[in-house]
């Protein structure tokens, strides 16, 4: 017997950033058919935690006042890629940035720019200053305002606590309907002419997690709640219909975080101007080695890869003195601190004499130069492994602080293979009928991620793939 079903125009699965842009611009863009365009969106979370990752990032983006995206962008995606990122996915980025945000902002998120305490190339790959935009509330306003407005639109009903399960096809071929479970157990066929998968990528999902990232991928703890719901579910019915696959699967996202809280999103950003030590008390990373927002993916792999999950910030008064830099440690507990670095050491639960021998040794390496932590200032030491490249200041002025890390997954990089138009694929880059892919259910990032992107990604390609569909409906 065939489940019970329910007919649509559009069905969305997920409830992030791409999912709710892809519904709300299908109805607008359906606003003067003769017939109203029936949406569905599926959320596998109730109510209260929806939204997947989205509701749980700060949402930083990676555009000027005008919103622009950053000119060296697709240059930057490019070098760090290797050539193997989608350069035309990447330039249509790139084109629909300024309209997205417009649209954002239509819908009431309300994009700011707020200072920041750290160096970033978020403008022109160069190390500045300038404000960096993200919305006002974080991704949970996106959340909010969209999410609110989709479900006070009468065309569109969300089915909350409902997972997609299968894909289903006409004689054709082409992709018809969503066969979901909901809360109660039983299978139900949502049919529809266009479906789009916005349900994340498989850091939810243990299993997955270990096939593609590797040994030790159970010992990650998920960066938010919400990323807990990103189960895989596109990648595993699209390979069902022969879907091609991109970006790579064995890397991930993840982020230094205060391991003495289960907040969300606990970041240590402002880490450029102390040192890292590991669970042996020795330096394993070049914290100076370039601007936060091009080493902070970088050092949360090497702690998960390479050091055991275990790791110890540590400064001092002179990182503590520099303005706004309590706004780069986004914990909600404060760093330890203490006026020596036996005391420090005692409440880090680490060998006071192993961490007293770490911090002489790096100060004894220190080179003489000028301290500027605004900008690449070359001050740094020699005969160290690893050597410290910029801002190399020594650890001598109490108080001294430190934060015991771990790394995070935020997400994952292999995912989906889509057109600039978000359809979904083959192999052969036939794209397959009524099936579209946004966000981080797609693949794009090789080797490392260009930050302050992923939100704006998924808002842009939610929007290319409404936009087709509804084009091709009508």
């Amino acid at each position: 017997m065939d489940p019970e079903s329910q007919d649509y125009d559009f069905i969305v699965v997920g409830f992030g950033a791409a999912g709710l842009s892809a519904a709300l611009s299908y109805a607008e863009a359906s606003e003067n058919w003769e017939r109203p365009a029936r949406i569905a969106v599926l959320e596998r979370a109730p109510r209260a935690e929806r939204g997947g990752a989205t509701r749980w990032t700060g949402a930083f983006l990676r555009v000027d006042e005008q919103r622009n995206l950053d000119t060296d962008w697709v240059d930057h995606m490019r070098r760090v890629s290797g050539g193997l990122a989608d350069e035309e996915y990447c330039r249509t980025l790139e084109q629909q940035t300024p309209e997205t945000l417009r649209f954002l902002e239509r819908h009431g998120v309300r994009i700011r720019f707020d200072d920041f305490p750290l160096p970033h190339t978020f403008h022109g790959g160069q190390p500045g200053m300038s404000a960096p935009a993200s919305p006002d509330g974080g991704g949970a306003s996106i959340v909010e305002n969209l999410g609110n407005e989709l479900e006070a639109d009468p065309r569109v009903d969300v089915h909350y606590e409902t997972e997609a399960f299968r894909l289903g096809l006409d004689d054709n071929g082409d992709v018809n309907s969503v066969l979901a479970r909901g809360s109660d157990g039983r299978l139900r066929r949502l049919r529809g002419t266009a479906v789009v998968l916005a349900c994340g990528g498989f850091e939810g999902n243990a299993e997955m997690l270990a096939r593609y990232a590797g040994a030790g991928a159970c010992d990650l703890p998920l960066i938010a709640p919400g990323v807990g719901n990103n189960r895989g579910d596109a990648l595993r019915m699209t390979s069902e219909l022969g879907a091609d696959t991109a970006g790579q699967f064995d890397m991930i996202h993840a982020e230094p975080v205060d391991r003495r809280t289960d907040a969300a999103d606990a970041v240590l950003y402002g880490f450029s101007y102390g040192i890292f030590l590991n669970g042996k008390l020795e330096r394993f990373f070049d914290e100076g080695q370039n601007t936060w927002d091009n080493t902070f993916e970088h050092v949360g792999y090497e702690v998960w890869r390479n050091q055991n999950q275990e790791a110890y910030w540590i400064a001092d008064a002179k990182t503590l003195s520099i303005p706004g830099i309590m706004n780069s440690l986004l914990s909600d507990v404060p760093p330890e601190q203490a006026d020596t670095i036996e005391e420090l050491a005692d409440k880090l639960g680490v060998d006071p004499g192993g961490l007293d021998k770490a911090v002489a040794e790096f100060n004894a390496a220190i080179r003489p130069g000028e301290f500027g932590p605004f900008g690449f200032d070359a001050k740094h030491t020699t005969g160290l492994e690893p050597d410290k490249s910029n801002w190399a200041i020594p650890l001598d002025t109490a108080p001294f602080i430190g934060i015991p890390i771990t790394a995070a997954v935020c997400f994952t990089y292999g995912g989906v293979r889509t057109d600039t138009s978000a359809r979904v694929v083959t192999p052969s880059t036939t794209a397959i009928p009524g099936l579209y892919a946004a966000g981080e259910a797609t693949g794009l990032f090789y080797h490392a991620y260009p930050p302050a992107t992923s939100v704006l990604r998924s808002l842009i390609f939610g929007r290319r793939a409404a936009h087709h569909a509804a084009g091709f409906a009508r």
